[in-house]
């Protein structure tokens, strides 16, 4: 957990000072988010809820090629690209059921990849009390701190996003973002776990609530530490997915940096569309 808070004011300093420090004479923030605020509740809202999910689905199908699974019949796309209201919250809604049952189908299929002893029934995210699940949660926290600074490079709100719910206090443009990138860091977690034990684990007691205790299984810090060594390097491997200026191969962290600029100058019409580049998985 002390890993964890120091991450987290790492991030928040860093958050200042791109986010604060800005020249008086730079005002392209401020139209950066005003149109994103006006893309929230129109049609090029809701292609950006439509995209986010698409390509969430596509970079599952990386994953479910690679490990020999069965993939999602593509006819689910066309559902998404076929449904039809000028309600935003309603699409939303029906946007993230597909969602949800997609990741459903997915994720009951890559715990079977994983050493028996590790598997989990289901996913479970916030309070999770199986290893594996936080295992998953911590390093989907990682992504969601590169996205929320990459965001923010890119004069983004990070509290106003197209699909999730923009809740008071949700990052939900984090929310959205990060899914382009999930499919990447389930392929690390798959091959991270099929090395681990038992032993590389601890129990650990938490307030539930007021009157009740539990226990919870984490990695123990020496582990915590080989996977944060380790998926920062995986942050760091190049993809095959060019860069805006030159180059055929990019970081990873880099193309995330990218995709949000190119975000920021579709909302500014500085592009005429935007597609996210889904990374393509070796076998």
């Amino acid at each position: 957990m002390r890993i964890l808070g120091n991450r987290l004011s790492l991030l928040d300093s860093e958050r200042q000072a791109s986010g604060d420090a800005k020249s008086l004479d730079d005002d392209s923030h401020v139209k950066t988010r005003l149109c994103q605020y006006e893309a929230s509740s129109n049609e090029k809202g809701i292609y950006l809820a439509r995209q986010f999910v698409i390509s969430k689905i596509e970079g599952q199908n990386q994953v479910l090629k690679k490990y020999g699974l069965k993939r999602h019949d593509l006819s689910v796309i066309e559902k998404i690209n076929s449904l039809k209201t000028n309600d935003v919250k309603r699409l939303r809604s029906r946007l993230m059921a597909i969602e949800g049952h997609c990741s459903d189908k997915y994720f009951s299929q890559i715990f079977g990849l994983l050493p028996e002893s590790l598997r989990p029934e289901r996913r479970k995210t916030f309070k999770a009390y199986d290893g594996t699940n936080n295992v998953f949660n911590l390093t989907y926290e990682i992504l969601s701190w590169k996205v929320h600074q990459a965001l923010i490079r890119a004069k983004l709100e990070p509290y106003l996003g197209f699909l999730h719910s923009t809740a008071t206090g949700k990052p939900s443009l984090v929310c959205d973002f990060q899914e382009l990138y999930r499919h990447l860091v389930d392929d690390f977690v798959i091959q991270y776990c099929r090395k681990l034990g038992a032993v590389d684990f601890t129990m650990k007691s938490e307030d539930f609530s007021k009157a009740r205790k539990g226990k919870r299984k984490y990695l123990n810090e020496p582990r915590t530490r080989d996977l944060l060594k380790d998926l920062t390097e995986y942050f760091q491997s190049k993809v095959t997915i060019p860069r805006i200026r030159m180059g055929a191969r990019q970081e990873v962290e880099t193309l995330i940096n990218e995709e949000t600029s190119l975000l920021a100058m579709f909302l500014r019409d500085e592009r005429p569309t935007w597609k996210p580049c889904v990374v393509e998985l070796a076998d």
